[in-house]
């Protein structure tokens, strides 16, 4: 069950950036999504939270913590993210966003959190050469600078994220967390889209199905689901599975959008997933079922 967990919770991730484009179609604005993306996430994982009692004990700092994660660190990964998929294909997108494992691995170490090792710095070559070839694999002039730039941006925000909630999330609940992550980056874009005038909202009916979906089950449903595979087959083997995110995304795009991916570029993808495995896979030691860091999603 757990495996099928983890499975369910990566097609969950992997369907946002379709569901993104979808919303962009019915003439969703980028602040409008986000605003309501995180404001229903939060609502609901709050319940969810309350409901469960994880919030109960929780101390103020960590509360604090928890909101600053939210409103500072997710937001800006969320917003690099959204605005990204304004102008690459979500499938060119999901590879670029994958290069954060590597990134996690490299400010670990960096942190003297983990030891450098040769199969740690092996698979460092092999995602700096799968990202070369993704973005090389494009043909002229089709790659968006811009918008390839904020990918990597939200990689690297993802990535401060991870390494920030290591700490900051000890000892609370990833319920909890996550409810709070949520609520925190539910008022930075309500105070950003205030400024700005307020929400629009001005966009087709249909855009609001997007919009549940991306709150619903890209981030409520796909949290839940990580979290109760994670605590049973532990935070390895759920990492592993999580791989399948992105090879939904293309999937997915390629069959509602006719996007396509060259041959070099697919190369590249697979190439940057083996060093997601090379960093993941388990070397003998005891899997633990205790999560590092609340996934709330790269994107």
């Amino acid at each position: 069950m757990g495996p099928l967990l983890c499975l369910l919770s990566a097609v969950c991730f992997g369907a946002m950036a379709i569901f993104g484009k979808l919303a962009y179609d019915a003439g969703v604005e980028v602040g409008d999504l986000l605003l309501v993306r995180f404001a229903i996430a939060a609502v609901l994982l709050l319940v969810v939270a309350g409901m469960t009692g994880a919030l109960r004990g929780v101390r103020r700092p960590a509360l604090v913590a928890g909101l600053a994660m939210g409103g500072i660190g997710y937001a800006t990964q969320s917003g690099l993210f959204f605005g990204a998929l304004e102008r690459v294909d979500a499938s060119l997108l999901a590879l670029i966003l994958y290069v954060y494992p590597a990134l996690v691995m490299i400010g670990a170490i960096a942190l003297r959190r983990e030891r450098a090792s040769a199969r740690r710095i092996a698979a460092l070559v092999i995602a700096s050469v799968g990202t070369a070839l993704v973005l090389g694999g494009a043909a002229s002039g089709t790659l968006d600078p811009l918008g390839a730039a904020m990918g990597f941006g939200a990689a690297i925000a993802y990535t401060v994220y991870i390494l920030a909630g290591d700490r900051v999330g000890a000892g609370v609940p990833p319920v909890a967390l996550s409810s709070l992550v949520c609520t925190g980056a539910a008022c930075t874009f309500a105070v950003v889209s205030g400024v700005r005038g307020g929400p629009g909202l001005n966009f087709a009916p249909s855009g609001w199905l997007w919009l549940t979906a991306i709150a619903v089950v890209s981030t409520v449903a796909a949290i839940l689901t990580f979290f109760a595979g994670l605590a049973r087959v532990g935070p390895s083997a759920a990492s592993i599975l999580s791989t399948l995110e992105p090879v939904v995304t293309v999937v997915l795009a390629a069959m509602i959008f006719g996007e396509s991916l060259g041959a070099i570029q697919i190369l590249g993808g697979a190439v940057v997933l083996s060093a997601v495995l090379v960093i993941q896979w388990p070397t003998g030691q005891p899997w633990h079922a205790v999560p590092d860091t609340p996934r709330v999603e790269a994107g």
